[in-house]
């Protein structure tokens, strides 16, 4: 059976602390909702790259790469292995530049921690590329299709909307403002549609892009997940909630 690959929203580091969240109890989920992976390719929105990285570290450190917030936070590790030999063929079906040295970030490690804590999995990260467009993002998701039918988990983590600016920050029961709404329900509809012109091109074709995303980076690791499906995939939604009134916390699975 293939592989599903997946798109979470990750939210604030804070997620992992703030029990009461309905995304935070979805994403203690994930284990259960995917077979058991052979190992995790992690597409991040924090590690941003002119070109696609993959990371080779054979024990990925955690990165903590917030400043602020309580020291509970700055004491988690993810100690899960790396998978060095697979993070080289993904290198060489990618044509990305490798890593020696980097670990996981919080994009990574959040869901990771919450959906696998027995850090039993192997994982690595390949990065996203803010100053190129979707569409290069699906390509780059497409040439690792292969990966499915070997048991290997494709995860991009960002943020179904991400306008940090717009947040109601500490009120998580806030509702979301109509245009996180409308933005949020194009996705669904869209990703479940498998329209991947409009995927591609939703700066013009999504109500409210600029607003659920005024820049990339946090959109573009869907795209990913997406091209990794196949061609003529298609999404189903897993979850969708808000966080801090417009911060969409969505996640889907794509086949």
């Amino acid at each position: 059976m293939s592989m599903p690959t997946l798109f979470v929203s990750h939210g604030s580091p804070m997620l992992f602390l703030e029990k009461d969240l309905p995304a935070r109890a979805f994403l203690a989920t994930l284990g259960t909702l995917v077979p058991k992976p052979k190992a995790i390719v992690a597409v991040s929105a924090h590690w941003n790259t002119e070109r696609p990285v993959v990371s080779l570290a054979a024990r990925p450190p955690t990165i903590h790469d917030f400043y602020g917030f309580p020291e509970a936070l700055y004491r988690l590790h993810y100690d899960a292995p790396g998978a060095p030999e697979l993070a080289a063929r993904v290198a060489e079906l990618t044509g990305a530049e490798r890593d020696p040295a980097y670990g996981l970030d919080h994009g990574a490690w959040v869901p990771a921690m919450l959906g696998w804590p027995e850090a039993d999995i192997p994982i690595f990260q390949l990065s996203v590329q803010p100053y190129m467009s979707p569409a290069h993002h699906i390509a780059l998701g497409r040439k690792l299709a292969p990966l499915r039918e070997e048991g290997v988990l494709v995860m991009g983590s960002g943020s179904a909307t991400h306008n940090l600016r717009r947040l109601v920050r500490g009120q998580h029961g806030t509702p979301p403002e109509p245009w996180a709404k409308a933005f949020d329900d194009w996705v669904a509809d869209t990703v479940e549609r498998g329209d991947e012109e409009a995927l591609a091109n939703y700066r013009t074709q999504a109500p409210y892009a600029v607003e659920a995303h005024p820049t990339d980076e946090h959109f573009l690791p869907i795209h990913v997940a997406f091209g990794a499906a196949g061609e003529g995939a298609h999404g189903k939604p897993l979850h969708r909630s808000f966080a801090s009134g417009n911060l969409s916390m969505a996640s889907y699975a794509f086949s």
